[in-house]
């Protein structure tokens, strides 16, 4: 049987359709449908419900998914061990990581590392929610320690201390006060975000062992990850409070654009990792990628 066959199988149960899954992996859908339909052809039982909106396994399908995906994944682990007898590694690194981290601590890591490794090509998936990055086709991932998967092997990357800041343009504040205490915030315009989920995380401050948790309330909510750019104009524009990644809206903070609100109370968090599963043998490219992060680190 095919593996071609068995592999865009795997790939359009996992995107939930054939053009998702033709998009994703560079090939037409028509190619996709026609390894599908031979297969289901093979095995005379049907492996994919096909509605005009979207694509889902039956219960025959999902069995074979469930069995299928380790062992597509041992092929690539077999094939990729022709690597180690390369001058330099080769093939493709697929990460899943929240928007906070392609738009902080990424950039500085990216182009070193292909530039290092001109064979290797990295796909970047930005998700915030919670992944199985195995499951979602990926190599590796990037979390926070309180959303990293269990029994997998972390490495950290990035900046090991971060702070969540809290800031406003100097016209808002010169409009409506400024804030001495979070429980002020109460009473303030927040810029907030929520998660995919729908679940809006609470604004949390510290100092001297007190923790203080807000719910925000206020004129504009935006989705985490894809639209914060637009809360962070909101509050440059001076339409509120905004509370983020102190990395993310330093360059506001420098030029002036947003002024500091409660700094004593920005809270400090351990910065994010590199996770992956701990597999005997890695992928090349995820090696190279693990081994140029732990340089780094050094």
């Amino acid at each position: 049987m095919e593996l071609n066959d068995l592999s865009a199988f795997v790939a359009v149960a996992q995107a939930g359709g054939f053009r998702d899954a033709a998009r994703k992996g560079n090939v037409s859908a028509s190619s996709l449908s026609e390894g599908v339909r031979r297969l289901e052809a093979r095995f005379g039982v049907r492996l994919l419900n096909r509605t005009t909106r979207s694509v889902a396994p039956t219960e025959a399908g999902a069995r074979l998914l469930e069995r299928l995906v380790p062992a597509l994944q041992e092929v690539d682990a077999a094939i990729d061990t022709v690597n180690a007898f390369r001058d330099r590694p080769t093939g493709t690194l697929k990460l899943n990581v929240p928007a906070t981290v392609a738009r902080i601590v990424l950039p500085a890591i990216v182009t070193p590392f292909l530039q290092a490794y001109p064979d290797i090509r990295m796909e970047v998936v930005v998700e915030d929610g919670f992944v199985d990055v195995l499951a979602a086709g990926c190599d590796a991932g990037v979390r926070y320690d309180e959303r990293l998967e269990q029994d997998m092997i972390a490495v950290p990357i990035g900046p090991r201390i971060q702070r969540f800041a809290t800031a406003a343009s100097p016209a808002y504040l010169a409009r409506h006060g400024r804030p001495e205490h979070p429980r002020d915030l109460l009473v303030h315009a927040c810029l907030s975000g929520r998660f995919a989920s729908g679940r809006t995380p609470t604004w949390e401050f510290e100092r001297d062992g007190e923790v203080v948790r807000i719910d925000p309330v206020g004129p504009l909510v935006v989705r985490l990850g894809a639209a914060v750019d637009l809360a962070v104009e909101a509050a440059v524009g001076g339409l509120g409070v905004i509370h983020l990644f102190e990395e993310w809206l330093r360059p506001h903070l420098d030029s002036g654009a947003l002024v500091p609100v409660l700094p004593s109370w920005w809270q400090e968090f351990s910065g994010p990792f590199l996770y992956y599963p701990g597999r005997r043998h890695l992928p090349a490219p995820l090696r190279a990628f693990v081994d140029f992060i732990r340089s780094r680190a050094d």
